[in-house]
């Protein structure tokens, strides 16, 4: 399925971005993986970076344009206990800062896969908060938090959700070229940070938690990432797949008053 392709995975190193890479890997293709740390699975090539630093990314970047790769899967994130600037740059400016530096050296045909989220539910009243943060700097995070009210309870959930947007937004952006750029989009998954999650979002997670029958796990949602980036979903532009167990269709179903 992905026979030859050469895939840049962030996240590479725990969680769904190492299932991603071991799948893309047994698909037979070819992974470059990026992470704060080191990984335990064996990769075709590995840049360990921190993405708040933005000279350090700058650099990855530079490095990256001679790879001529086939997929950009963007798994990288930090979960809503980690301080709201950080979670700002990992999750949102820092992706965009990479996927926008490294478009124009993709093949022609290549996919973007952005791991979004249940969280990102409810974009459509965040419209006017997310335009403010495009084009959004590493440097300009801290005052666009203070400016915009964005705080430790909210950054998650406007991250994912402005992923959300962007993804659409790209529905058709470099379709002349043959590429193409959608999301996954898990509820509460298995991983090392789950516990993370359910301490900060709350209610809200505990809610999720008592109606799913279990969590998601890394490999409920690698599939659904490595089908992206392959030439099977060339069809499907500017998507978000819900990943979470029927999580999005029982809270959609029951806000219209069906069972």
């Amino acid at each position: 399925m992905l026979k030859n392709k050469t895939i840049i995975v962030t996240g590479v190193s725990s969680g769904i971005g190492q299932e991603t890479a071991k799948q893309i890997k047994a698909a037979g293709g070819k992974v470059i993986g990026i992470d704060r740390n080191a990984p335990s699975v064996q990769l075709d090539a590995f840049h360990q970076v921190d993405l708040t630093d933005e000279a350090a990314l700058d650099a990855l970047i530079d490095e990256l344009k001679s790879v001529k790769a086939d997929g950009l899967a963007n798994i990288a994130g930090v979960p809503p206990t980690a301080p709201k600037e950080v979670v700002l740059t990992v999750n949102l400016v820092a992706l965009k800062k990479l996927t926008l530096g490294l478009v124009d050296s993709l093949n022609d045909g290549a996919s973007i896969v952005n791991l979004a989220s249940l969280a990102g539910l409810g974009w459509e009243g965040e419209v006017a908060k997310i335009k403010a943060a495009e084009g959004l700097t590493h440097e300009g995070v801290a005052d666009f938090c203070a400016a915009h009210e964005i705080t430790a309870a909210n950054s998650y959930f406007f991250t994912k959700q402005a992923l959300v947007v962007w993804t659409h937004e790209n529905r058709w952006t470099w379709r002349d070229r043959g590429i193409r750029m959608n999301s996954v989009s898990p509820g509460p998954v298995d991983t090392p940070i789950l516990g993370d999650f359910l301490e900060t979002l709350g209610e809200r997670a505990e809610e999720d938690m008592r109606i799913m029958d279990r969590p998601g796990t890394p490999t409920d949602i690698a599939p659904v990432v490595t089908f992206l980036l392959s030439d099977g979903s060339v069809w499907l532009r500017g998507v978000n797949i819900p990943t979470d167990g029927g999580m999005r269709a029982h809270i959609e179903a029951t806000s219209h008053g069906l069972n």
